[in-house]
């Protein structure tokens, strides 16, 4: 089976539904390092997406990832909301007119998506961002698309949040703390986990992919 909207819309009610517990844990995490008001705004962000999705019939994977990130962009504050919509904004231009698609296809999109958080963000790899989760999680689905084993990719993305503790931080409010941010998780860093946990949740839950 393909990936189709009606797939998209339940990893996006996942999301909702992880962010609205763990918002504390986000804001907390950015309250040591950041603005503070991280999981406050996710929560805010994919709630309004989940309105937004349900008042909506969709055929085309491409417009539903497009309103996601248009929704994202208008709703969650910070540096966030831009990085988030933009990721989906740019994924939906690559899977425009599409009813269904291939793990490949997902991963053409997700490259666009990097492309885009690089370009808004001015960031690389190695700056403590949500960067350090897409990027590398981005380049394994591409690598391994044909092999890919899902338990793997949790375990790998968990590895790269992780990473970005021991990263001083080099955008954002958190790069004034210099060397004083290494330690702390980058909190979008984790939600970026959280939505490719989630992602891979669905994929198997609807066998969607070799375990």
């Amino acid at each position: 089976m393909l990936i189709q909207s009606d797939h998209i819309i339940k990893w996006m009610e996942l999301v909702n539904d992880q962010i609205d517990r763990q918002k504390d844990y986000l804001t907390q995490l950015d309250q040591a390092i950041g603005d503070g008001d991280h999981g406050i705004n996710m929560n805010r962000g994919f709630k309004e997406v989940i309105h937004k999705i349900h008042q909506t019939t969709y055929d085309d994977i491409g417009k539903l990832l497009q309103d996601i990130g248009m929704v994202l962009l208008s709703k969650v504050g910070g540096a966030s909301g831009p990085l988030y919509g933009t990721a989906f904004i740019k994924a939906g231009q690559v899977l425009k007119g599409k009813q269904e698609i291939t793990i490949n296809e997902l991963g053409q999109a997700f490259q666009e998506s990097v492309n885009g958080i690089k370009l808004r963000g001015k960031s690389q790899i190695g700056d403590k961002t949500m960067l350090d989760v897409w990027e590398p999680v981005t380049m394994y689905i591409q690598q391994n698309e044909n092999t890919l084993n899902i338990r793997e990719l949790v375990s790998y993305a968990r590895e790269q949040m992780e990473n970005t503790k021991e990263l001083e931080a080099k955008k954002g409010r958190a790069s004034f703390l210099g060397k004083r941010s290494i330690g702390h998780l980058d909190p979008g860093a984790v939600s970026s986990f959280i939505l490719f946990e989630t992602l891979c949740s669905i994929l198997l839950e609807e066998n969607l992919i070799k375990k």
